[in-house]
């Protein structure tokens, strides 16, 4: 729990410090105007700029989108940025793209152009994006042309805006934040996933471990929080969003599969989930990476790779609520948000809708949620894995008392006093006294063996009735009785426990028509207590002066005291009495 703590306030820090540097560095609080194109075109990289001056052939909605091209042109309109601030920058989504070039025109017919490649581009910290200088606008300029070359995103021609501000975006300043937010909350669930890992040592642990990782990565890449830190390419930045996306879904549906108990899951519907996992892991993955020689189809292929992952999970989330599985009530909570903000984002990808940036927001934030409730379900999953593994063990110790007992009597076997000889003798137990019911046979022979065993039963609670904390009695097996003693007179002791037998069998067993007499044979270590002796020598030296007691009438005790003389050279000489 102290561990469970710190990593809590460590997580809430580390939160904290990623709320500040998310900062934007823009210190005004209002919005600054930025402009989307009026109008846009899609053709192939032989068209120039004269066959794109007349407005014919532009589309001049919302409509038509595609990435899926060797070229597209945007088209800004000056009338849209007549309020006295000229666009000096142009900033869209993070996206890979092989060159832009800016044309200015101005209404004498002058152009002055800007090529830039994707090396030119600087993400910042204001959304996921990068930006692009401008070539010069002067209040004779009525339109600025940009021609996209191979571009890989739908959202990178959709999202394109221009504005007088290097540091503007369409994110605002609280925008950031909640996305710094949800990253601090990505962090907690990380720090909780090496706590539970340390004390639950199960697979669905690490992936989910490394689930979160990747969203980490997703928000901080996707969501151009990363250049709060640090500058990375346009091209970095356009493929490790994508990238940690795939790899993120695909490893949650392996957690998927792994995280559900056992049973919650058909075989085949488990086989399809972790076969599921992999492919989006690999196929979205690839189309992420973006690579020039697969831009005709990487966009769309990327999108609708993820639709077999949207059905397989949500099909498998549903099968294990309907078998009554409670981490996937968890489950359903956690992925419904996510699913859907993913199923929005996936058809703006393929230009089947557009909308702002801020849109991703919703996903974040769904992400945020997700993981935050997937980790109180590892929680729960948790607790309900230590209850488990709590009534096993206990279970087992019952088990293992009952291997240990005899099931007759209830006292210990000679399994168990045999597993525990050596440890009872370093306690101090060092008088081993073997006990046999003498003309036993005849009971089972006469009575039968229900009154025998009820003799036995008597013969267990006279040893047990004598309180002697400082004696263990044992049943080795037919009319045979073991009691190891420690501590001062243990012959007498002994002795008491032999006469208190008989009198409890009449008490208890009634109907006897002779009474029930106890022979007894003691070894008494003694002085000997530094040599070693096992069970079978201590069993064998008892045994033949138990049959020494019988030889000699029966009803008595014969004991052996073993005594160490240094002056032997043979190190032990015993000493034999006998009382009756």
């Amino acid at each position: 729990m102290a561990l469970l703590r710190l990593l809590t306030r460590l997580g809430m820090v580390a939160a904290m410090l990623v709320l500040l540097a998310a900062r934007p560095a823009a210190a005004d609080d209002y919005r600054v105007p930025t402009h989307a194109p009026a109008c846009h075109a899609a053709t192939g990289l032989a068209t120039g700029l004269d066959a794109m001056r007349p407005r014919a052939g532009w589309t001049c909605d919302d409509t038509g989108w595609r990435s899926d091209v060797p070229a597209v042109w945007l088209r800004f309109e000056a009338a849209s940025w007549k309020d006295g601030k000229l666009p000096r920058h142009f900033f869209t989504r993070n996206a890979r793209f092989a060159s832009i070039t800016f044309h200015a025109i101005d209404a004498g017919g002058a152009v002055r152009s800007l090529a830039l490649t994707e090396a030119d581009g600087e993400p910042f910290a204001a959304g996921p994006v990068f930006r692009l200088p401008l070539p010069e606008i002067t209040p004779a300029t009525r339109t600025l042309i940009a021609r996209i070359e191979a571009p890989h995103s739908v959202p990178m021609l959709t999202e394109a805006r221009i504005t007088d501000d290097p540091a503007t975006a369409d994110w605002s300043q609280i925008d950031m934040m909640l996305l710094a937010f949800v990253m601090g909350m990505l962090v907690l669930p990380l720090l909780f996933d090496i706590s539970f890992f340390v004390v639950l040592r199960e697979r669905f642990v690490v992936l989910h471990a490394a689930m979160v990782t990747a969203m980490m990565t997703y928000v901080l890449t996707a969501g151009g929080l990363a250049s709060a830190f640090v500058t990375l390419p346009v091209a970095v930045m356009a493929v490790l969003g994508p990238l940690s996306w795939a790899i993120g879904v695909g490893i949650s549906a392996l957690f998927l599969a792994s995280f559900l108990e056992r049973g919650a899951q058909s075989p085949m519907m488990r086989q399809i989930t972790v076969a599921t996992g992999w492919f989006t892991m690999i196929v979205p993955g690839f189309f992420a990476l973006q690579l020039h020689a697969t831009q005709r189809f990487d966009d769309v292929g990327y999108f609708f790779a993820f639709i077999p992952a949207i059905i397989v999970i949500s099909a498998a989330v549903i099968e294990a609520a309907l078998r009554g599985s409670r981490p996937a009530r968890f489950l359903a909570i956690a992925w419904a948000p996510i699913i859907a903000a993913s199923v929005e984002r996936l058809l703006r990808g393929l230009g089947w809708h557009t909308g702002p940036s801020s849109l991703d927001q919703m996903l974040y934030l769904a992400v945020g949620i997700e993981v935050v409730v997937i980790s109180l379900a590892i929680a729960d999953r948790f607790l309900a894995l230590r209850r488990e593994r709590d009534a096993a063990l206990t279970e087992a110790k019952m088990l293992e008392q009952l291997s240990a007992r005899d099931s007759l009597t209830g006292l210990m076997n000679r399994r168990a006093i045999e597993a525990r000889f050596e440890e009872l003798l370093v306690q101090g137990f060092d008088t081993f006294a073997l006990v046999d019911l003498d003309r036993f046979k005849a009971i089972n022979d006469v009575h039968g063996h229900q009154v025998g065993d009820a003799a036995l039963v008597a013969c267990a609670s006279a040893i047990r009735a004598s309180g002697d904390r400082d004696a263990v009695a044992v049943r080795l097996g037919g009319e045979e009785f073991v009691v190891l003693l420690r501590g001062p007179r243990p012959i007498e002791r002994a002795e008491a426990l032999r006469q208190a037998i008989p009198m409890r069998i009449a008490k208890e067993v009634p109907g006897l028509d002779m009474p029930v007499t106890a022979s007894m044979g003691v070894v008494v270590l003694g002085d000997a207590g530094r040599q070693k002796m096992t069970f079978a020598e201590f069993y064998a030296r008892a045994d033949a002066l138990m049959y020494e007691a019988k030889a000699s009438g029966r009803n008595r005790l014969c004991y052996e005291r073993l005594t160490v003389f240094r002056s032997a050279p043979e190190g032990r000489k015993a000493e034999k009495e006998r009382a009756a």
